[in-house]
């Protein structure tokens, strides 16, 4: 009964052995349980790695599309001769933009006076603020026009809720209005001195990253430079260039297009968060692969019960002419079956969730009636999930590789079967 490797007959006898009678019921369940087990280990690792991919793209792409990829500060403190070191960088192959900017802390207070917070004030020119897209593609209509020149600002969305300057529609309540209160310089034996200037709010913007809805303030940049007491001088010059990811090659060539300079790269800034989050990302790897690891130990334990109750069959086959390879091929195919199906529909299903991953939280949020993914705690207003072909097929590849390896032990012990033995008490 020789046959050639992985001929039909082999793929029937382990078809055949997969649809298990009344008394080998135990055997069906343990498969049952061991392709369940790598199709939801396959599925619920595709969702975590791309839902963790979106939060690291999400992020990367809110933080680099505000703060830029360089910031240039002078090493004295102060820059008045910003513009001619602005044309500087621009000059550097590969620089795509190089804005000056005022910035400081303040803290905000409504009308009423009922509302206090933090914020960071960002003094920037209105066509600097214009080309700046992450902002710009999201302002209030008209924001723009009234930005140009007087006491006028531009908050985030969710600092204007808090300040209760929004109407129900999104739009700002008439005549809006907030207070700045600023350090005006050392504490005395009274206090600190501080200064208080009143601005209209002129626009919102949402850039959907609640840390800079809720913190951001857009100023023009001479009436930054009045607040700060920089008139005539900028605290930094922001600068992105083509590729973020290879920032480093760029401070070279700034720093001698502008020598007198502090130059601070966005991976020096954000170095821990981004690490926090490949450590993470890491981390939910190694475990959620311990649910594919049980489930192709379940197959082990299946297959070898199904060898023990199939040894008079093996015996017969072996009589019949059946070489140890046959028998071998019959177990291996037997138990990859379950790896390579519960692999396949894990994939599907993984790709199906993460690819609605946004919908299925709404559902579940209005089906529960609670919130879901608080954008106050993870700091996007929607869940993220980039799907990555690299994750899929190395996920995929790792439960494949795990169960075949998990047939090989009991296929081996299938063919090693004495036929002699296995038909003596028959």
């Amino acid at each position: 009964m020789g046959t050639r490797p992985f001929a039909a007959i082999e793929w029937a006898l382990a078809g055949r052995y997969l649809r298990a009678r009344k008394k080998e019921r135990t055997v069906s369940v343990i498969s049952i349980i061991s392709f369940l087990g790598i199709m939801l280990g396959v599925a619920t690792l595709i969702i975590v790695m791309s839902v963790m991919n979106g939060f690291r793209v999400e992020l990367l792409s809110k933080i680099l599309g505000l703060n830029g990829h360089i910031v240039v500060q002078s090493i004295t403190g102060t820059m008045p001769n910003f513009d001619a070191d602005v044309a500087a960088i621009r000059k550097v192959p590969g620089v795509t933009r190089a804005v000056p900017l005022v910035d400081g802390q303040v803290m905000v207070r409504g009308e009423q006076g009922s509302v206090t917070t933090g914020a960071l004030v960002r003094g920037i020119r209105r066509a600097d603020l214009a080309t700046l897209s992450v902002v710009a593609n999201t302002l209030t209509p008209g924001a723009l026009d009234g930005f140009d020149g007087g006491k006028s600002i531009i908050i985030g969305s969710r600092l204007a809720d808090q300040m209760g300057l929004r109407n129900a529609d999104g739009s700002l309540v008439p005549d809006a209005k907030v207070t700045l209160i600023g350090a005006e310089g050392p504490v005395t034996a009274v206090g600190p001195t501080t200064r208080r200037k009143t601005y209209n709010v002129v626009g919102t913007f949402t850039i959907g990253m609640s840390e800079y809805d809720q913190l951001i303030i857009f100023m023009p940049f001479d009436q930054a430079q009045l607040y700060f007491r920089k008139e005539g001088d900028a605290t930094g010059i922001e600068t992105m260039v083509e590729t973020p990811e290879t920032v480093g090659q760029w401070v070279g060539p700034i720093r001698r297009a502008v020598p007198d300079a502090r130059i601070t790269t966005w991976q020096t800034t954000n170095a821990s968060f981004f690490n926090a989050i490949q450590v993470e990302r890491t981390v939910m790897f190694l475990i959620l692969t311990l649910i594919i690891l049980v489930a192709s130990l379940n197959i082990i334990s299946g297959m070898v019960m199904l060898v023990k109750d199939k040894g008079r069959d093996i015996a017969i086959l072996r009589t019949m002419g059946a070489t140890r390879g046959t028998v071998l091929r019959v177990f291996l195919i037997a138990g990859a079956s379950i790896g390579v199906v519960g692999t396949l529909a894990g994939v599907g299903l993984g790709l199906l969730f993460a690819l609605n991953v946004e919908n299925i939280r709404q559902f579940l949020s209005g089906l529960l009636g609670m919130q879901l993914f608080d954008p106050l705690i993870y700091f996007l207003s929607r869940l993220p999930a980039v799907v990555q072909v690299s994750d899929v097929l190395t996920i995929g590849g790792l439960a494949l590789g795990l169960s075949f390896l998990a047939t090989l032990y009991p296929a081996w012990r299938a063919a090693r079967l004495d036929p002699v033995e296995a038909l003596r008490y028959e």
